[in-house]
């Protein structure tokens, strides 16, 4: 019986070679960036999709208000969002704003990782929250991250909602983590426009306790969103933490806020909003202030 041209012999053992050959892995080609993110506009999507196709370094600062998992629940199991123990009232229930405690801290490291990439070496990053999220986003900032942290700013609002629960205190403060987008030893000139903040302060050395009333019902004209801020607070952290002409990002774009106070005062803004709600409103908003 003739050999089957197949089979080899390897002394003591005799294999089948197959006929066919397995093709190496091609390398994937690498990630398409585009050459510049584009300005002023709101940007309608995903904003870790987004902003992974931007170059590194290609904004100057960031002024961000990110979910804070309040509709979530926060570990309550009886209802969903913020809620209170003895009424059927629901204060906050948004799906964009409901996170696992695992998937929210994972998300909170991608949006930041990204934001760092973006933002200039030794630009700021101003990243507001509440007690739901703001101490593990300091952790991420300073311990994840090894960014430089500046300032902790307390927003105490004079008209907060009051507490019908009788249980604990009134919750009438926001926070404000200012960072550099450096690690604590390189960080270096970074902006802080002081005289510009002493002259809005009176002529006093501003403090970090900034008080404003909540959003009024006159900046709510073009849509509701449930954790807008106020005009006057996001015109100060544009004032303080840049210059003219740079360019500002806000990956949770929300109502628009940033772009209207970034355009008053002459900066470039950049939005990013996965809700087509809010990005109209947005963009109703941006509109109307011309």
């Amino acid at each position: 019986m003739p050999a089957d041209p197949r089979i080899r012999s390897n002394g003591a053992m005799t294999t089948r070679s197959s006929s066919r050959r397995r093709q190496p892995e091609r390398p994937r080609p690498p990630r398409r960036l585009d050459p510049e993110p584009p300005v002023a506009q709101v940007l309608r999507g995903d904003c870790l999709q987004i902003m992974a196709t931007w170059p590194s370094g290609c904004i100057d600062h960031c002024i961000v208000d990110p979910p804070f998992n309040i509709g979530s629940g926060s570990g309550r199991k009886a209802k969903a969002g913020l809620g209170w123990a003895f009424s059927s009232h629901v204060t906050m229930e948004e799906g964009w704003d409901a996170f696992t405690a695992d998937e929210f801290y994972e998300f909170n490291v991608r949006w930041l990782s990204e934001v760092s990439r973006l933002v200039k070496p030794n630009g700021n990053i101003l990243v507001f929250g509440t007690y739901h999220n703001i101490y593990q986003l300091g952790f991420i900032l300073q311990h994840v991250l090894k960014r430089r942290i500046l300032n902790s700013v307390v927003w105490f609002k004079p008209n907060a909602q009051p507490n019908i629960t009788a249980r604990t205190l009134t919750e009438s403060t926001e926070q404000i983590i200012w960072a550099v987008n450096e690690t604590p030893a390189k960080a270096t000139r970074w902006t802080f426009n002081y005289w510009h903040a002493k002259e809005m302060n009176g002529g006093k050395q501003m403090r970090n306790l900034w008080e404003f009333p909540v959003t009024a019902k006159r900046e709510r004209s073009e849509g509701k969103h449930p954790s807008q801020k106020p005009l006057a607070l996001i015109e100060r952290a544009v004032q303080l933490a840049s210059n003219p002409g740079e360019l500002l990002l806000d990956p949770f774009g929300g109502a628009g806020t940033l772009a209207v106070a970034a355009a008053k005062h002459g900066r470039r803004w950049l939005l990013v909003e996965s809700v087509a709600e809010y990005a109209d409103i947005a963009e109703r908003r941006i509109e109307a202030a011309g």
